[in-house]
Parts: C-alpha cells; sequence; structure tokens
C-alpha cells in the first residue's frame, strides 16, 4: 500500500527527528564517556599519590588530563 504525500512527508520528518535524536545521543555519550574517564583518572592518581612521601605527591591537572587522555585512547583502540 502506497502513502500519501502527506503520510510520507510525516514518515520523512519522524525519521530525521530520529536520526537528529540518535546524534544527540551519541554526542552526550561522549561527553560522559569522557567525564567518566577524568574521574577515574583523577581518582587513580589521587589514590597512587598517597603511597608516595608527602612532599612527592602533587598531582597537575595536566597529569589528569594526560592520563584521561591515554586511558580515552586505550579504550577507543
Amino acid at each position: 500500500m502506497a502513502l500519501t504525500p502527506e503520510q510520507q512527508a510525516q514518515v520523512d520528518l519522524q525519521e530525521a527527528m530520529e536520526a537528529s535524536r540518535r546524534a544527540h545521543e551519541i554526542v552526550m555519550d561522549k561527553r560522559r564517556a569522557r567525564l567518566e574517564a577524568v574521574r577515574l583518572a583523577k581518582e587513580t592518581l589521587i589514590e597512587n599519590a598517597r603511597s608516595k612521601p608527602v612532599d612527592a605527591r602533587d598531582v597537575s591537572a595536566a597529569d589528569i588530563t594526560a592520563f584521561a587522555a591515554a586511558l580515552e585512547a586505550h579504550i577507543d583502540a
């Protein structure tokens, strides 16, 4: 059974909206994954620093972002 032009337009609109929603979900999932990698990197580096002497426990933002990037690269590989 063929669709009327109005029905086809509605189907096309729904498909476009669904594709846009899926694309947005993918972007948001990637952001959540990056945030989780940063959180995990921070917690890991701070926990590892506890075993060091007090004057050597410095964990910088650069350390966290580098470790988070390494985690993301490992996951994406």
